[in-house]
């Protein structure tokens, strides 16, 4: 929760105070998309390490500003957000070949053994299951067609409305984009019968 004030809350309400303060457009955008990096940089100067997703983030952050010095341009840097969510898209997509994908990575530490689980080790059931797998390939793609269309609905946004109302109405899109997933993936998963896999319903019925 912290991390999502400091990255999107914070250098949004730093972009409207400076252009209250009569900051021109692409400085205060350029302020705004530093914050994230900085933030990130004395991070690893306290601890000599980095979260996986903040690199990312600033990594995308400091390269969006790095083109929009060189075009000059503020609805350049308005996209920025949109290239953030389409690598990521990418990023969903491209791991449902991989041995295990995202997904799987992501939901374990939140899922494996807390909710709706009979103990079993979420190795054993991506051995033993073949719906394990395919549900949490099937997630990924959801995450990741989800994340190119946010993508999408975000550089529309930047080069089509006025340039002071896409920063705000970028951040209430995150909030947007992510409910709808946690919504679909959750019916998905009743669906697809992961909790009944988790729970070692699927097996208690094969032994019976």
């Amino acid at each position: 929760m912290l991390g999502v004030v400091r990255d999107i809350v914070v250098p949004i309400a730093l972009y409207y105070g400076l252009r209250a303060a009569g900051v021109g457009v692409f400085v205060a955008l350029l302020a705004g998309a530093l914050l994230p990096a900085v933030t990130t940089a004395v991070q690893w100067l306290r601890t000599r390490s980095l979260e996986g997703m903040a690199g990312f983030i600033a990594g995308t952050m400091l390269l969006g500003v790095a083109a929009a010095l060189v075009s000059g341009s503020p609805r350049f840097m308005l996209a920025k957000d949109g290239w953030l969510t389409g690598v990521a898209g990418l990023w969903f997509l491209f791991s449902i070949r991989a041995r295990r994908p995202l997904l799987f990575h992501g939901g374990r530490p939140l899922l494996e053994g807390r909710f709706r689980s009979d103990g079993t080790s979420w190795d054993v059931l991506w051995e033993r299951e073949p719906a394990f797998r395919r549900i949490w390939r099937v997630s990924t793609a959801i995450w990741g067609v989800a994340m190119l269309l946010d993508d999408a609905i975000r550089v529309v946004m930047a080069y089509s409305l006025p340039v002071d109302v896409v920063p705000g109405l970028g951040a209430l899109l995150w909030p947007v984009t992510l409910l709808l997933l946690q919504l679909v993936n959750g019916v998905y998963y009743e669906v697809a019968g992961l909790w009944r896999l988790t729970s070692g319903a699927n097996a208690r019925s094969a032994d019976g």
